[in-house]
């Protein structure tokens, strides 16, 4: 009884070891930057395009936007960025799933930005998870309800960079960044 036990436990651990999300394929992903190492870029931004990844004649439109919006270097430098394609809100719960759990350090501050139906989605998580999330070091948070608007402007990262700037003081000096300070 005692090596049934054994081999029981066994399996389950082998079992446990061999379960994969469909996350793990980049081809489930817009944009994953996994060969950035995390300690040359500050932060990360993860990005939920605007229309479920349902319709296979949006894709190419989604990945063009998504290159052009998020991966053309406008985040060179400040953030990594994963974009995972979603259908609904298990997708988008498992994609997040997978990014906590193979590219994030609690507290590594990150950004949520969500265009249109599945930004909501990201919006709706965001919402039901935010102590968690403030937690795990989400930093800001852009939605909009148009699809493919290219909302990303110059000034939302700016936006970014002052957030993780004040970040960055708050973790160094253990106290928040003097007012005279935060808009340089």
């Amino acid at each position: 009884m005692k090596t049934t036990s054994i081999l029981a436990a066994l399996a389950a651990a082998f079992l446990a070891g061999c379960s994969s999300s469909p996350y793990d394929y980049s081809e489930n992903w817009l944009v994953r930057e996994d060969a950035t190492r995390p300690f040359a870029v500050p932060s990360d931004l993860i990005y939920v395009q605007g229309v479920p990844y349902t319709n296979v004649n949006a894709i190419a439109k989604m990945v063009s936007h998504t290159k052009d919006e998020v991966g053309n270097g406008r985040f060179g430098g400040l953030s990594r960025v994963f974009a995972p394609l979603v259908a609904n809100s298990g997708d988008l719960e498992l994609a997040l799933e997978w990014y906590f759990s193979h590219h994030h350090d609690d507290g590594r501050p990150f950004v949520f930005v969500g265009e249109g139906p599945c930004g909501a989605l990201l919006k709706e998580y965001e919402e039901r998870n935010a102590e968690d999330l403030r937690d795990k070091g989400l930093l800001l948070s852009f939605y909009t309800e148009a699809s493919h608007t290219g909302f990303v402007t110059d000034k939302t990262v700016r936006e970014i960079r002052r957030a993780i700037v004040r970040r960055r003081y708050q973790e160094q000096w253990g106290r928040d960044m003097p007012a005279d300070m935060q808009d340089k």
